[in-house]
């Protein structure tokens, strides 16, 4: 009887993970993407340094229903009188490769974050810096928290500091070119409401910029 009932449990253990797997339908993300600039539409343009590949076609999964719930929300950040721009322009929607559509914050380390308003789970965040021309922007850190200090916690999802030195903790991911298809990170379902993202200047200059942030959730259960 013993036997019996264990295998029962594992049994019903196991139509219960179908049942949920099931119902989490993954699609590809209804991502939309700006139009290439002029300047990234050809070659690539830095190549003296070890980068990641330029992301393909093939669409990012996730589950049905997933929403750039970043669009509209509060933004704070470390430099609170950007040189160019407003906050505000960071979750506004406008992604083109637009002087007019970049946020410049001041030199060394500087972040940006968002206020979702309540708990998501996150499962894609996509960061455009500047993509009218071919830059490489330093040291990107991106970390998601339960509270607007960002120290409840927290967890970080990409970090491609190398040699620690924005004393966030050493990093594993490359850097890249940031382009038109942007920084696609995948969070795999990290709950939280607030996201920060970090750099420390560019392969230009030793400015920050941010076109658009995305956050793409689901309301936390």
């Amino acid at each position: 009887m013993g036997n019996h009932r264990f295998f029962g449990l594992v049994l019903a253990g196991a139509v219960m993970a179908l049942q949920c797997c099931a119902e989490e339908k993954l699609v590809p993300l209804p991502l939309q993407l700006p139009k290439p600039s002029f300047e990234n539409n050809g070659p690539r343009q830095i190549t003296h340094r070890l980068l990641a590949k330029p992301r393909g076609n093939e669409p990012f999964m996730a589950p049905e229903g997933v929403r750039n719930v970043a669009l509209k929300k509060p933004v704070t950040s470390s430099d609170t009188e950007p040189t160019l721009g407003t906050l505000k322009q960071v979750t506004d929607g406008d992604k083109e490769a637009e002087d007019t559509s970049v946020v410049e914050l001041g030199p060394g380390q500087q972040w940006v974050q968002i206020d979702l308003g309540a708990p998501y789970a996150i499962y894609a965040i996509v960061i455009w810096h500047y993509h009218k021309v071919s830059r490489v922007y330093k040291d990107v850190v991106v970390q998601v928290a339960d509270d607007a200090d960002c120290t409840a916690n927290v967890r970080t999802i990409f970090n491609n500091d190398t040699d620690c030195s924005s004393r966030l903790a050493l990093g594993a991911d490359l850097e890249y070119e940031d382009d038109f298809l942007g920084l696609l990170i995948d969070a795999k379902g990290a709950k939280a409401r607030y996201v920060r993202c970090y750099s420390k200047g560019n392969s230009s200059n030793d400015q920050n910029h941010y076109t658009e942030v995305e956050v793409w959730g689901l309301p936390a259960k």
